[in-house]
């Protein structure tokens, strides 16, 4: 009888593409040529899935998901051989195996890869749904490749810090400690030692030698965020290193060679503080070798919903307490309607305060703090008035569609939004946009 594996593995190609077939001991019994392409090594038979997959150790919940005989999707990194990273998307589905269970496993090299335009990924931690962000992930890829400084541009909260760990993670230095530290956060005179460290005696309180962050991160990456922020006499001493690849510990004389990636961020234009004298030119140069730019959350709207039920589900997992089933309509009208001025860290401190301020399984729009449900200092309009009856009389009909509704719910913001079919936050919105803010409107009442 001819060996039936031969068979089995272009049944499996034909069908599937890159795979693994588990017994119920999770132990590898069959495999595709295409998941020896995606993997870069033959996998030997017999030997348990997780100790192939799993040895890194951001990819325990593949080897957790396993152990427990649930379906799960989740991103590996696999070394690459020119000792860098790269992602591999793993699609465990249960099969029965006799009596027992096992587990087709499948494996996907491009997380992009045959996927609809609008599909969700998560990669290095990051979930989306956008075009633009899928493409910063895939520049991400390329950077990670390289030891170029990186700068990454992006509003405050939009989530700086992670592409610079997604960009340490998918790295040759990914085993290596990655260091961050705020420049914004501390005077010149303790940022220095932070950064350089100090030696004993430097200062008072300088009871013994301390690294500092460059020392710290040898063999890894370091953070800078809000690199902007930092002094001149800090920038001078930080050009230093960058050039000589050694610190000088505050008090110290001796150089220490270091071995970092440097990743910066900012939320300012660093060519504007070079021009106003606040940012030196040779570090400017040094910093930015390839600059990466991250969207704001409301140049990405389709994430707002993604991201809202993965904070739920990420505190549910952390913390438990409430469980959240459901999201209401008007809920999620708000979520998506609101600007998100502090961005991705703002729309985490909402889902924050919704689940601790709401009751029961479901999300609903009173649970959002006011300035989500576009209350905090919405238009007070309770009565028809002559004075808002002459500004009706320069607006255009829309306008005066929205104060004809406001005077009919005697000033309530949500009644005039639901007899108009939008919500409270859309309208509150139309109604900034011709001008009728609520100092506009109270004006209207003297």
């Amino acid at each position: 009888m001819p060996d039936p594996v031969p068979h089995l593995r272009a049944a499996l190609r034909e069908v599937v593409g890159a795979a693994l077939v588990l017994d119920a001991q999770l132990r590898i019994v069959a495999f595709t040529d295409e998941a020896v392409g995606v993997l870069d090594v033959t996998p030997e038979l017999g030997v348990p899935a997780p100790k192939l997959l799993c040895g890194h150790g951001e990819q325990r919940p593949l080897a957790e998901a396993l152990a427990q005989g649930q379906a799960v999707t989740a991103e590996i990194l696999r070394p690459t051989k020119d000792g860098a990273h790269r992602s591999v998307r793993v699609r465990a589905s249960p099969i029965a195996v006799g009596d027992g269970q096992g587990f087709l496993l499948l494996l996907d090299d491009d997380l992009w890869q045959a996927e609809r335009a609008d599909a969700p990924i998560e990669s290095w931690g990051i979930v989306t749904r956008d075009a633009g962000m899928k493409q910063l992930l895939r520049d991400v890829r390329k950077v990670a490749g390289s030891s170029a400084s990186v700068l990454v541009r992006g509003e405050t909260g939009s989530g700086k810090e992670l592409i610079a760990r997604a960009i340490h993670l998918a790295s040759a230095r990914a085993d290596g400690p990655f260091r961050a530290i705020n420049c914004a956060a501390l005077p010149a005179s303790i940022l220095e030692s932070e950064l350089f460290g100090h030696a004993r005696g430097a200062f008072t309180g300088a009871v013994r030698d301390a690294p500092g962050h460059f020392k710290l991160a040898d063999g890894g990456t370091l953070f800078l965020d809000e690199v902007a922020e930092l002094p001149l006499e800090v920038q001078a001493k930080l050009l230093r290193v960058l050039q000589d690849k050694t610190v000088i510990p505050v008090g110290g004389a001796d150089p220490v060679p270091v071995d970092v990636r440097i990743v910066s961020a900012t939320h300012r234009a660093l060519r504007r503080e070079v021009e106003e004298g606040r940012f030196r030119a040779d570090l400017l140069y040094r910093l930015r070798v390839i600059p990466l730019f991250l969207p704001t959350l409301r140049q990405r709207p389709a994430d707002v919903e993604l991201l809202a039920w993965h904070f739920l589900e990420q505190r549910a997992a952390e913390e438990g307490g409430r469980a959240i089933q459901r999201i209401t309509p008007g809920a999620l009208a708000a979520l998506t309607d609101y600007d998100w001025p502090g961005n991705v860290r703002e729309l985490q401190n909402v889902i924050e305060y919704a689940t601790v301020m709401g009751e029961g399984p479901v999300l609903a729009e009173s649970d959002l703090p006011p300035e989500v449900r576009g209350e905090e200092r919405g238009p007070r309009v309770t009565r028809p008035d002559p004075g808002l009856t002459a500004l009706r009389a320069e607006l255009p009909p829309e306008a005066r569609r929205y104060l004809t509704a406001l005077e009919r719910s005697g000033g309530h913001m949500g009644r005039a939004a639901q007899s108009l079919g939008i919500s409270r936050t859309t309208l509150w919105r139309k109604l900034k946009k011709h001008g009728l803010d609520r100092d506009t409107l109270e004006a209207g009442e003297d």
